[in-house]
């Protein structure tokens, strides 16, 4: 019996199958031969897996990363059909954003995150919005699982629970190989737009702000993460703390840099 995953993705190619086949024309009359494409889509194939394992790293154990590779591939190929060199982009950068896309976007569609687990991350993000009022600085673990009524144990199981919901939410595909983007922009055809340049430049901005806000050990585990493109086990092994805790780490870092963000950017947009 197929998933649901699956099935999309079958619905995906069947559309793409049946639909004009322009761009793939377009790399023929550029000299690409069919044989030429298969062999750029087995070449970037590794890249697919990279990815899907990357995001599968931050989801539940129910979600199956053979479905992600498969959605993944989809938008690999999209990537290689659409591909355009006058636009001095390479095609590994192409590839890399329409292959995260393709697989955040069938998530998305599917709405695999339990509702409990949207209400928890939305409590514990009104819960360190409420503490750094109080406290006027930003709150620690203690007080922010006091905020919540709970104990620490019982915090950090509300961080274990959540993992993933913040997909796409101050992290997307980069748009350079430096590393990965903590900022999500939705309209690709806008974002050359000076007034979305400004934009991006004051998010930016914002999102430095934020980050030298919160403690130390979190902006070591999002520097490694986003900047170095460490996976959450090598970033375990450095900090010599278990993988589960630095899962936790990260999790709290984002829902900190989303309250923050959230109260100082009027448009939610970007964030």
């Amino acid at each position: 019996m197929k998933s649901a995953v699956q099935e999309k993705t079958i619905e995906k190619e069947a559309t793409r199958e049946a639909a004009p086949v322009a761009p793939y024309a377009r790399q023929q009359a550029a000299g690409i031969s069919a044989e030429e494409r298969e062999q750029l889509i087995l070449d970037h194939l590794p890249q697919v897996r990279l990815i899907a394992r990357r995001i599968h790293d931050r989801l539940p154990e129910s979600v199956s990363l053979d479905d992600l590779v498969s959605t993944g591939i989809v938008g690999l190929i999209s990537a290689i059909d659409h591909f355009d060199a006058s636009q001095n982009v390479k095609l590994k950068t192409y590839a890399e954003y329409k292959i995260r896309g393709a697989i955040l976007d069938n998530l998305r569609g599917l709405d695999w995150a339990p509702r409990q687990q949207r209400k928890r991350s939305k409590q514990i993000e009104a819960a360190i919005s409420a503490a750094e009022q109080r406290l006027k600085r930003c709150p620690s673990e203690e007080e922010i699982a006091k905020e919540l009524g709970l104990n620490l144990e019982g915090y950090h199981e509300w961080l274990v629970e959540i993992r993933g919901l913040n997909l796409g939410s101050l992290e997307n595909a980069s748009d350079d190989e430096d590393g990965r983007d903590l900022l999500k922009f939705v309209s690709d055809n806008e974002e050359e737009w000076p007034s979305h340049l400004l934009e991006r430049s004051e998010l930016q901005k914002l999102l430095a702000e934020s980050i030298a806000r919160i403690p130390d050990v979190e902006k070591t585990v999002l520097s490694f993460y986003y900047y170095e493109e460490l996976t959450l086990r090598e970033i375990s092994k450095i900090l010599k703390l278990h993988e589960s805790r630095i899962s936790q780490i990260k999790s709290q870092a984002i829902l900190r840099l989303h309250s923050y963000m959230e109260k100082r950017w009027p448009n939610p947009r970007g964030i």
